[in-house]
């Protein structure tokens, strides 16, 4: 089975090795037949066989799939734009044909997400993709909320209706932290918008969102995380901030030194907050 990248917007990054396989394999398997045919034809690529594979048919067309590759046929998985199984229904085929000891190869092209980030200007060191956010406000939280504190660049997919207020939920959950919306990318009207959340959402109520966007987010800076290690006890009472180191395995002389060396303050300090609770 093979993965080809098709291009994102611009025809032109469809590559010498993405035209040859989708050329000689029996079976290509689309998203959505209608637009991979237009991208067939341009190429002038003719298949024995387009088949539909998507989310709503994917546990029919799988098991199918694989019985053609098992009978010795090739296939080629597209999808619509950049590289399938990316957020995608193709990465149950890719574990389905991993399950059944197929070959898998990918064939390399283009890709929405990482296109966006080096051009971001944000930090490529570290990311994390997460594509697209869930709809309903509570389950964007739970997945936003364990990324507080992740110091690599954070990617998103987000649709034009929704990108504004995507860009609230982040603020929401991360401060008001850089940001870069790329959209349209490769197509004629391709746009990067760099600023803060809070002036990228000001210049999208006067410049209405169009096309598909990556959203690219800033990660936590080194600062703010050595800041956050260092203040985790904050919440925590005096009596308790020793406790924890007591049971870290520290004397509770030491412990109660530890501590007052979080809090600044002077060991006495601390023993005489300790007496007062008693």
């Amino acid at each position: 089975m093979y993965l080809v990248a098709t291009p994102i917007g611009n025809l032109e990054d469809m590559t010498y090795r993405a035209v040859r396989t989708l050329k000689e394999c029996d079976i290509i398997a689309a998203e959505d037949t209608r637009q991979t045919r237009k991208l067939l034809s341009h190429f002038e690529i003719t298949p024995s066989m387009l088949f539909s594979y998507h989310e709503h048919n994917k546990a029919a067309s799988g098991p199918e799939l694989i019985r053609y590759i098992i009978e010795g046929k090739n296939l080629a998985l597209v999808s619509d734009a950049g590289l399938p199984a990316i957020s995608d229904p193709g990465a149950d085929l890719v574990a389905l044909a991993v399950s059944h000891q197929i070959p898998v190869i990918p064939i390399p092209g283009a890709n929405a997400a990482l296109s966006a980030l080096i051009a971001s200007g944000l930090p490529t060191g570290s990311f994390t993709f997460m594509g697209f956010l869930p709809r309903e406000r509570k389950d964007i939280r739970a997945v936003l909320a364990p990324l507080r504190f992740a110091q690599g660049t954070l990617l998103f997919y987000e649709s034009p209706h929704r990108v504004a207020k995507t860009l609230v939920h982040l603020q929401e959950a991360f401060g008001n932290r850089r940001v870069t919306l790329a959209r349209e990318l490769t197509k004629r009207y391709e746009e990067f918008l760099r600023g803060t959340i809070e002036e990228c959402c000001a210049w999208l109520e006067e410049h209405p969102p169009l096309g598909e966007y990556v959203i690219v987010l800033e990660g936590e800076s080194k600062e703010e995380a050595e800041l956050a290690e260092s203040s985790w006890w904050r919440e925590l009472s005096v009596e308790d901030h020793v406790t924890h180191y007591e049971n870290s395995g520290l004397t509770r002389k030491d412990a109660m030194k530890k501590a007052a060396s979080d809090r600044g303050l002077a060991k006495r300090d601390i023993y005489n907050a300790l007496l007062e609770r008693e």
